[in-house]
Parts: C-alpha cells; sequence; structure tokens
C-alpha cells in the first residue's frame, strides 16, 4: 500500500466516520468494488486514533468540564450533589451508554459482520441508513426539547451505536436520529452522539494495537494515516454539527441511497 492510498484512507475515515454515511460499508464497497486494499490492523488503528484526536479536540471544552466536575465530586471532605454537575452527569452517561454498545460488540461483531458484510447487504443496509436520516426532515422542532441525557436514553443510543456495527450502517446517523426521536434537542443529540463515540473508538483501538506490526507498516504510512483522518475528521464533524444544529441532517440522505443503490445494481 503507497503512501497516496494510505492518506485516501485517512480521508475516506475521516469522512464515513463522522458523516451518516457508514465508514464500514465505505471500506467494504472500495476493498470489493474497486479493489481497494483492506488496510493493516495497525494502519486501521492509526486512522482511528486520527478521527478519536478530531473528537477529543473539537469537544475539548466539554470534555474539560467533565474532568474538572467529576474531579470535584469525587474530591474528599467535599459535598457537591451530582445533580448539581450537568457535566458529571453527562460523563456518567456515556459511560451508561457506552454498556449496550460494549455488550453488542463483544458477544455479536463477528456474526453481525459475517451476515452483513457482503457487499450487495452493505448496499441495502446504505439505503437504510439514508432511510434513517432522511426521517429526520419530519421531526418536528417542538419535539426536541429535552437539555439533559438519562438513563434510558443513554442506554437507547447506546443500542443504537452497538447495532451500527453492521457494515453499510452509519454510527452517528443512528445515534443522531436516535437521540432526537427521544426528545433531545438538536445540539445534545450530535454533541452525546460523538462524546459516546470516544470510549468506542479507544476500546476498538485498544483490542486492535499491535506493537510488532509497526516494522511491517512502516511509521511514514501510520503518520500520514493519521494525520490525514485527523484533519479531515475534525473539519466533517464541524460541518456535520452544523448540520445537526440547523436541521440539515436530512440532506445525507440521497448520497446513501444513491451509493446503496448503486452497489446493489453493481453487485447483482
Amino acid at each position: 500500500m503507497t503512501n497516496i492510498d494510505t492518506i485516501l484512507l485517512g480521508i475516506v475515515q475521516g469522512l464515513a466516520e463522522f458523516l451518516p454515511i457508514s465508514s464500514s460499508g465505505h471500506l467494504v464497497i472500495f476493498k470489493n468494488l474497486l479493489g481497494f486494499k483492506e488496510p493493516e490492523l495497525l494502519l486501521d488503528v492509526s486512522l482511528h486514533l486520527g478521527t478519536l484526536l478530531a473528537v477529543c479536540i473539537y469537544f475539548r471544552s466539554d470534555i474539560k468540564k467533565m474532568v474538572e466536575e467529576i474531579w470535584e465530586i469525587a474530591a474528599p471532605g467535599t459535598d457537591n450533589r451530582l445533580r448539581l454537575k450537568p457535566h458529571a452527569i453527562l460523563a456518567l452517561m456515556v459511560v451508561v451508554g457506552s454498556i449496550p454498545t460494549g455488550l453488542i460488540g463483544i458477544i455479536f461483531k463477528t456474526p453481525l459482520e459475517r451476515v452483513f458484510g457482503s457487499v450487495t447487504t452493505v448496499g441495502v443496509m446504505l439505503v437504510i441508513t439514508g432511510i434513517i436520516v432522511g426521517s429526520t426532515r419530519f421531526i418536528p422542532k417542538a419535539h426536541e426539547k429535552l437539555t439533559q441525557v438519562g438513563i434510558l436514553i443513554a442506554l437507547a443510543i447506546g443500542t443504537a451505536q452497538g447495532l451500527a456495527i453492521m457494515p453499510g450502517i452509519s454510527r452517528s446517523g443512528s445515534t443522531i436520529v436516535c437521540a432526537l426521536l427521544l426528545g433531545l434537542n438538536r445540539e445534545l443529540a450530535g454533541r452525546f452522539s460523538f462524546l459516546l463515540s470516544i470510549p468506542a473508538i479507544l476500546g476498538a483501538v485498544v483490542l486492535q494495537f499491535d506493537v510488532e506490526a509497526i516494522t511491517r507498516v512502516g511509521v511514514v504510512p501510520i503518520i500520514l494515516g493519521f494525520t490525514s483522518s485527523a484533519l479531515v475528521g475534525f473539519m466533517a464533524l464541524k460541518l456535520l454539527m452544523g448540520m445537526v444544529k440547523k436541521g440539515h441532517f436530512y440532506y445525507f440522505a440521497p448520497y446513501c441511497w444513491a451509493v446503496g443503490i448503486f452497489t446493489i445494481i453493481f453487485t447483482l
């Protein structure tokens, strides 16, 4: 795999990880239809680390406040109430939401990827993703009024994130739409979706990390993949959050339908 291929992979990862178009689905399509070579596992890890960095930089203010409020509550000799610390509650809900994601990933990842990993099935899943994303066009803004994530909502969004391991189903699309349908306001829906992605991406990185692979892959491709995915991911995240806030999330539906239908027709 050349350095150009690595940069291209980083661009695809950065775009598809955050935009509701399914990064796993695009990887299957590129690999099978366009002869795109599947990356070395360590290179895949570096791409995910790049998108993780993008999330942490974009939401650095939220992360900082979450850490500060948790520290204030945990500090000895203090009598702070959790209910008075909104970012501490948000951090707790991220942990709660990560539970179903982790369980689904551990138990069902391999069978789901085996069943839904064919190119034709990925095309079908992309069409479904388009329907999911397009449904936001019909969610009235008056319905999106909740300003705090509860336990049941966190579990539901975490479950949606876990089910998005099926290639072709968008993680960001599933979680944000789930949040909007459950009544979260647009900004909080986007924020919680991507804050919830942090432990999910971090868990995948830890499970896939292989120090010995550095000699096989090389330092330069790892750096190029990491940098391109981080830069493109940050721009994609900024674009998406703006569209979520404006209620334009459904704009991505036609793209999902077009790619999905093309993939289905091409593979029949």
